[in-house]
């Protein structure tokens, strides 16, 4: 089955002049979202609403990001079924999934909306390392070019977007979930196995941060996350604790530092 991003709907629109308000009948693109399991070991982990794309990449990105794997030789074997609308993963043998982590719905909206590192999984997630640092010219640059380059937003509408960059490598993934972003985008690099890009890279994501998001930022070991909207005082305590420098509000003519701004220099 083919990736479904948009349907073509028909809809009432509203237009108001001098003359008062009018309704015409048009067709509308409007986003689509599937409701994903995630079958690991035969069980159902998890149901994500996301959009149709990258799913084994969703599904890897989530597991990794809950510290549940660490590498892509984790896995034994990994499918998508498109008619169940699941992936299904077999794990290593010694690979083993707490028995406290409960199946979960996760919204498109941050359900989960974490407000500390899992107690069970502290290990996992540690103060980010990397001692560079980074233009703040640069960094405003890359916001202004980035907000004019989610193709799905620009088209249809109802979408996030997070840029991973570094100096010699970019992707941009765009869904209707924040979270749902930077988790297909750490399955991709384990697929490629290039998690080691993540210890140099700027992310930049269209949304708010939240604890959940700085949770995968620290698993992902970023040192800077940049937002064009406010982070929540949950994930700011949380970068402060785990070394990440976090920039929220930011736009071509400005911003605003939270956290670690030693690695930013003018």
């Amino acid at each position: 089955m083919e990736d479904t991003i948009y349907e073509e709907l028909n809809v009432g629109e509203i237009t108001r002049d001098k003359n008062g308000c009018r309704v015409s009948d048009i067709t509308k693109k409007v986003i689509a979202e599937i409701s994903l399991k995630v079958i690991v070991n035969g069980a159902e982990l998890v149901s994500v609403l996301c959009l149709n794309q990258y799913q084994e990449e969703l599904a890897l990105g989530f597991l990794y990001n809950e510290g549940v794997i660490n590498s892509w030789s984790d896995i034994e074997n990994i499918s998508f079924n498109d008619k169940m609308l699941a992936v299904i993963i077999n794990l290593k043998a010694g690979v083993i999934i707490d028995r406290q982590e409960s199946l979960r719905s996760l919204t498109s909206g941050c359900g989960k909306c974490y407000t500390y590192i899992n107690p069970l999984k502290q290990s996992q997630y540690k103060a980010v390392e990397s001692s560079a640092t980074y233009s703040i010219n640069t960094i405003l640059n890359l916001m202004n070019d980035f907000v004019t380059r989610s193709e799905i937003y620009i088209d249809v509408g109802g979408v996030h977007s997070v840029l991973l960059h570094t100096t010699d490598y970019e992707i941009l993934i765009e869904d209707i979930g924040r979270h749902n972003c930077f988790d297909k985008i750490t399955g991709l690099m384990l697929k490629e196995n290039k998690l080691d890009i993540f210890g140099q890279a700027v992310v930049f994501v269209s949304g708010r941060i939240s604890s959940e998001i700085m949770t995968k930022i620290i698993r992902m070991g970023v040192p800077v996350l940049v937002s064009k909207s406010t982070p929540t005082t949950a994930a700011v305590k949380l970068a402060q604790q785990h070394n990440v420098t976090l920039l929220g509000y930011v736009s071509a003519s400005g911003g605003y530092i939270y956290s670690c701004p030693e690695r930013l220099v003018s």
